[in-house]
Order: C-alpha cells, then structure tokens, then sequence
C-alpha cells in the first residue's frame, strides 16, 4: 500500500510540474521554439513509477503544448496532423524511457536513468521531425526558403533545442531520480 500511495503522489507531483515548466518554457525560446523543460520530470517519472507514468506524463505535456500555443504554427497549417505529432511524441517519450529504464535497471540504475534521460529527447524530437515530414512538407519548404531542406529542418527547427533538452535531461535526471531513490531507503 505504501508503495502505491507513493507512486500516486510522485505521478501527481510530476504531473503539476510537467504544466507549470511547459507554461514556464513556452517564455524561454531558442530558435522558433520553446525549450521542453518537462521532458526531466517525464524521465523522472518514467524511471521511478514505470512506463504507464512515463506515457501519463508525456501526454499531459503534449496536452499543455496544445493547450498553450506552442504549437500555434502547426496548427495553422494542419490542425489533426498537428494534434497527432504533439500527442505522439509526448507520449512516445515517455512510454520508451520508461522502457529503457526497464529495460536496464536490473543491470545498473544508473546507467538505466543515464540511457532513459538520452532516449526521451531522441524519441521527442524524432516523432516530431517524422510528424513535420508527414503533415507538414509543403509548409517547411517555404520556410527554408530554397535551402536544404533537411538542413533546414535539423538545425532551424530542431537542432539549438534538442542539444539543451539532451543535456539538461542527461545532466538532472539521473540526479534527480538518484535523489529520490535515496529518500525512499530511510
């Protein structure tokens, strides 16, 4: 019973604070986009209450990108090609992380937390270039404006962001979820 009240109090933590940093992040731009402070506490998540939590917490940030604009651009141009990659890709990063942790945890927590922190942005900015690919070709060859396409994509749209989310989550979740695991022994 104990362990269940702490992981429904963890989720929900997690989940308060996964809205307050995309609200927060959508005021902290690099290049056209926001920088996804909320992909920490979904590694967090994932790695200390499991992949349905993982998921939980990534369709809740894919629900506030919605909710709060960030996706405006998108939006305009294709509204069910848009909900269906913010969803996905929220969702998916924190379904695999919680995978990756499982996956390795047995082996060494550590290296579980380090592989899940590497894995959430890769998954979060891969379905996002898949999405952008799907839905929004025609639209992203105006805006590169005749360069390279995927030039454009991969540096334009992604590249500043995903390099700060990839060291930011390497750097403070495994901290972070070592802080917790800590906690839990005494």
């Amino acid at each position: 019973m104990k362990t269940n009240t702490r992981k429904l109090v963890l989720a929900a933590i997690l989940t308060a604070l996964v809205v307050v940093l995309q609200f927060m992040g959508a005021f902290i731009k690099l290049g056209p986009f926001s920088i996804s402070l909320v992909l920490i506490p979904i590694v967090i998540g994932a790695a200390t209450c499991g992949t349905g939590v993982g998921a939980w917490l990534g369709l809740v940030f894919g629900l506030v990108v919605l909710w709060s604009g960030d996706a405006a651009a998108f939006l305009a141009i294709d509204v069910p090609g848009t909900i269906i990659t913010v969803l996905a890709k929220g969702t998916l990063c924190g379904l695999v992380s919680g995978l990756v942790y499982k996956a390795f945890a047995s082996k060494n927590k550590y290296l579980a937390v380090f592989l899940a922190a590497i894995a959430c942005p890769l998954v979060n900015t891969g379905i996002f270039l898949l999405g952008c690919v799907a839905f929004f070709m025609d639209t992203i060859t105006q805006w590169a404006a005749g360069g390279n396409i995927v030039y454009y994509m991969l540096i334009g749209l992604v590249g500043g962001n995903f390099l700060f989310e990839l060291g930011a989550n390497i750097i403070l979740s495994p901290v972070v979820v070592r802080l917790l695991n800590i906690r839990n022994k005494y």
